[in-house]
């Protein structure tokens, strides 16, 4: 095994493994919407859930729609996993790029697993703390589970100053958005590969058209 598989194997499990024991503890401990400080009042957990869309963002339209979202996001999962195993094969790149490809790869799969199983393995947690593996059965089905998210970070709070247009005189909350492991390691890989590989980006894409 070369050591950018080892890489890659290791930061894929560890986002994985760190990412689900965080979903699972609040599913079963907490009830929708619940929130607790965990640092001050800038650092909460605050138990939220969307039907696949990163940082808290919801996705309108029916079941179908979010079949169809889940769908993508399992095609899109089995290119970067294609994609990161040819890499690691390859043993050109170098290991900080491959470990960027992972966080990215790792990310999609933590949040593919909501979607495709928690809707079959956790009841409702609406009013309640979910059960795992109710014998009732889960309250979707597959590929219809829920995203669940939790670390909110609202790190100061203000209002807009009255001259500016649109949104003068209005409140605001910096950083509003409620997000997850998953969505943090891709966001980390995806802003990495731009700010510190986009020469090894340009020279891998230039390979691949030829």
């Amino acid at each position: 095994m070369t050591r950018n598989s080892k890489i890659a194997i290791f930061v894929t499990a560890a986002v994985l493994i760190v990412d689900q024991v965080f979903k699972i503890y609040v599913k079963t401990h907490f009830e929708l919407g619940e929130e607790v400080k965990v640092i001050g009042d800038w650092f909460r957990l605050h138990f939220v859930e969307n039907n696949g869309m990163a940082f808290g963002m919801q996705l309108s339209g029916d079941s179908w729609g979010k079949m169809a979202l889940s769908l993508f996001r399992l095609c899109a999962i089995c290119a970067i996993g294609w994609y990161l195993v040819k890499i690691c094969r390859a043993g050109r790149s170098s290991c900080g790029y491959v470990a960027c490809i992972a966080l990215v790869f790792a990310g999609a799969v933590g949040n593919i697993i909501d979607s495709v199983f928690y809707g079959v393995i956790f009841d409702s947690s609406w009013g309640q703390v979910a059960t795992l593996f109710p014998e009732g059965g889960g309250y979707g089905t597959w590929l219809h589970g829920k995203v669940v998210d939790m670390l909110f970070f609202p790190l100061f709070s203000g209002r807009f100053p009255d001259f500016l247009p649109l949104c003068g005189g209005n409140s605001f909350l910096f950083f509003s958005p409620v997000f997850n492991v998953a969505d943090a390691a891709i966001c980390v890989g995806i802003a990495s590969l731009i700010l510190f590989f986009r020469d090894e980006l340009s020279s891998i894409a230039g390979t691949e058209g030829k």
